[in-house]
């Protein structure tokens, strides 16, 4: 699988021990920075990941920043982005399953490398179910949504 990989400072670490782990699983991985520990701004770190699933370089994404919030939301202001925020396998699993997420954020400050790779071992292995999810996944690609109250 083609996956984007992306992260702040505060999640560096994070992601230099997880490439190396995903291509060992054999997925190709694309890493959209940042490539230190020097502060920078993770809303252009979660646009990169973004713009990656959008133009179709990637199949699926990894978002990283302290507390995989931030990335998260500047990840989802792309309307080709799905992405959850999510912090153990279960959600990550359901993630893919109910909302067909094309990305997970994870937040390092937060969790461990070990529980890392157990999210994202149950997201790229769990398929969308489709069905009575399909129509709700539709509408997020919709927005604005109609007939929702102001």
């Amino acid at each position: 699988m083609r996956i984007a990989i992306a992260s702040d400072h505060a999640a560096f670490a994070l992601k230099q021990a997880l490439i190396p782990w995903l291509a060992g699983q054999g997925h190709m991985v694309s890493d959209l920075g940042t490539h230190g520990t020097d502060s920078v701004d993770y809303p252009d770190y979660g646009a990169a990941l973004a713009a990656a699933l959008a133009d179709g370089s990637a199949e699926r994404g990894i978002a990283l920043c302290g507390s995989g919030i931030g990335i998260a939301i500047a990840a989802n202001r792309n309307p080709a982005c799905r992405c959850a925020l999510v912090s153990e396998p279960l959600s990550a699993q359901f993630a893919r399953s109910h909302n067909d997420a094309n990305a997970i954020a994870l937040g390092a400050r937060l969790i461990g490398e070990e529980m890392a790779r157990a999210c994202i071992t149950a997201f790229l292995a769990t398929p969308f179910e489709g069905g009575r999810h399909q129509h709700r996944v539709d509408k997020l690609g919709a927005l604005p949504l109609e007939g929702i109250p102001a």
